[in-house]
């Protein structure tokens, strides 16, 4: 039975027409458009998500990652609404892969402790709603432009055939995941939390209970196929058939403070095995092959 869904999406640095433009920052704001649209769910992607800006400038990426999860997480309860929190991988250290939700986050760098620091705050036991970390890690697909994710901003470095030359990380395996794939995982995850009716033509008949009921606190959520960046970029290469010699692998584990872990493979054994659940994520090459090819 279908489940009718009414979506209101919001921004504030990158706003649109079918958007509407509010600063999480400003908890008044943030509050008055949960009040007005009365939501059932609520799902999070507001982050400071690049580690070296998080480094740059601390208290914004801490505001941004723990502060407005706090704010929103507090919401939650006031009005009785399902939180999503999107967080990252990067809560881990990437000595032990794969990681199961209830592993000991040890973030590396800044930006993964204030995001685990915005995990900690939607975690907090409050009355009423439901409050829920989903990781996920490296992000591609739709973007305004390249440089809006880590991977898709690979493309570019490929088209500039200037005889620039470009050191890839070839030390990090990630796990590329479409932003297309989450938001379908999303949507039939709502389905499935929601109560249908048990005529769908008869508004007035009885309602049929959800098939999920509790969510559990923490998901994890990715795609399979593993790669580095440099990997990334050879695949990009073969689909647009230029060549990658200006692309210079960089096998070395980084330092410093920005550091990457080497391999923070979820787990996503809740989706599969503790909410029943496909997760449904297409693969990588098949992806940019349609829309690049």
């Amino acid at each position: 039975m279908k489940v009718i869904i009414t979506v209101k999406g919001l921004a504030h640095s990158s706003p649109r027409d079918d958007l509407t433009k509010v600063d999480l920052l400003d908890a008044d704001a943030a509050e008055n458009v949960i009040e007005t649209f009365a939501p059932d769910w609520v799902i999070h992607c507001a982050a400071e998500r690049r580690p070296d800006a998080a480094e740059q400038d601390r208290e914004r990426a801490q505001k941004l990652n723990a502060t407005v999860p706090a704010t929103l997480a507090d919401l939650s309860s006031k009005y009785n609404f399902v939180l999503v929190y999107i967080s990252t991988d990067y809560v881990f250290d990437g000595t032990s892969p794969p990681y199961e939700v209830d592993d000991a986050p040890n973030p590396l760098q800044f930006y993964g402790q204030s995001k685990r620091d915005g995990e900690i705050a939607i975690l907090r036991d409050r009355p009423n709603g439901q409050r829920i970390v989903l990781r996920v890690p490296i992000l591609y697909g739709p973007a305004d432009k390249n440089a809006d994710t880590a991977v898709n901003t690979l493309i570019d470095v490929l088209q500039d055939q200037s005889g620039k030359k470009y050191n890839m990380d070839h030390y990090a395996t990630r796990y590329p995941t479409n932003t297309l794939d989450i938001a379908s995982f999303l949507r039939r995850l709502v389905e499935k939390c929601s109560p249908t009716l048990s005529d769908p033509s008869d508004p007035d008949s009885s309602k049929v209970e959800p098939a999920i009921t509790t969510l559990p606190p923490i998901i994890h959520y990715s795609a399979a196929e593993p790669f580095t960046k440099y990997e990334m970029c050879l695949a990009f290469a073969e689909i647009l058939r230029l060549p990658h010699d200006h692309i210079i692998p960089d096998s070395t584990a980084p330092t410093g403070a920005v550091t990457r872990p080497r391999d923070t493979k979820l787990s996503t054994k809740v989706v599969e095995e503790t909410l029943g659940m496909d997760i449904g994520a297409g693969g990588f090459v098949d992806y940019w092959t349609a829309v690049l090819g």
